[in-house]
């Protein structure tokens, strides 16, 4: 068996570094938000013809160094491209590239749709991912309260809650602050999928929270809270293969569409990737330890 919870200070001092280095990272470089905040372009073409592939079409735009480009496939004939404020001249270049590259006697490509997204827009944006997030964390808490009404010693139910709240911050910080710096230094822009994938880390990371919460809950209701370290200890470690197993099956997925997904879904999946490993790991490995730490402190008081 191993012994998490007596060995638990390696793993809050591994936490503390990566966390405290995020919030900083986070302070001095921020998010490089994309238009879906900051406002920006989008135009859709269509084409009547075949439609070129994604991975051409992405090449394309982004040789023209108009910035970040995001180009999704819209309908099957039709591409939205997204990308910054650009003027009249760099709006006539893109056209101009495209039918060059793909424009022939079969195929034509048209210009369905420009359309700008302003700031107003992206401020409600941010408002309204702010407010999911917020309610997402309140409804954890409420939920692992009422689920663990049964369970009041030695520590009260709606601690299981507030530690699986701080097991998620722990994840979804060191996932932002990772962002932050592929911001500076790869330019690496955040949008509505990014805030999707917080979002899902926060769901995943709070279901295996639970069912270790829920396996250390059946061990207390069976031998008591007399040796509550060593009960919770058995608890984790019994949980264990069932976590790394799903989450390895789960990374199999994401790493095969980060690598061959493209460019519209590759830092989406790069975003879940280290959120699902962050997850797995506060689930075993600080969750339950945090909550033992927390019932010894009560003690000493």
């Amino acid at each position: 068996m191993i012994p998490i919870i007596q060995k638990r200070k390696i793993p809050f001092i591994v936490s503390g570094v990566l966390f405290i280095t995020s919030i900083i990272l986070l302070s001095i470089f921020g998010l490089k938000l994309g238009i879906d905040f900051t406002g920006g372009t989008l135009i859709q073409l269509r084409f009547t013809g075949e439609r070129p592939v994604l991975q051409e079409m992405q090449e394309i735009v982004d040789s023209l160094a108009l910035g970040s480009v995001l180009v999704q496939p819209a309908d099957e004939d039709s591409y939205i491209l997204k990308l910054q404020f650009i003027g009249e001249d760099d709006h006539q270049s893109l056209l101009t590239s495209v039918r060059d590259a793909f424009q022939t006697e079969e195929s034509e490509v048209f210009e369905d749709s420009v359309e700008t997204i302003g700031p107003s827009i992206s401020s409600d944006l941010r408002s309204r991912s702010i407010k999911a997030g917020i309610g997402v964390i309140l409804a954890i808490i409420l939920f692992v309260a009422y689920a663990f009404r049964k369970v009041s010693r030695p520590v009260s139910s709606w601690k299981f809650g507030v530690t699986a709240i701080i097991a998620l911050l722990h994840d979804v910080i060191i996932t932002m602050g990772v962002f932050a710096l592929l911001g500076k230094y790869m330019g690496v822009e955040i949008g509505i999928p990014f805030v999707v994938a917080m979002l899902t880390i926060l769901g995943y990371s709070v279901n295996d929270t639970i069912v270790v919460f829920d396996r250390v809950r059946e061990k207390l209701i069976k031998k008591g809270s007399d040796r509550f370290a060593e009960t919770v200890n058995a608890g984790v470690n019994e949980t264990i293969p069932r976590s790394i197993n799903t989450s390895v099956t789960t990374l199999l997925v994401l790493l095969g569409l980060c690598v061959f997904g493209g460019e519209s879904v590759r830092f989406f999946s790069l975003a879940l990737i280290i959120g699902i490993i962050l997850g797995t790991y506060s689930s075993l490995f600080l969750a339950s330890p945090l909550l033992v730490s927390w019932e010894q402190l009560r003690n000493r008081k």
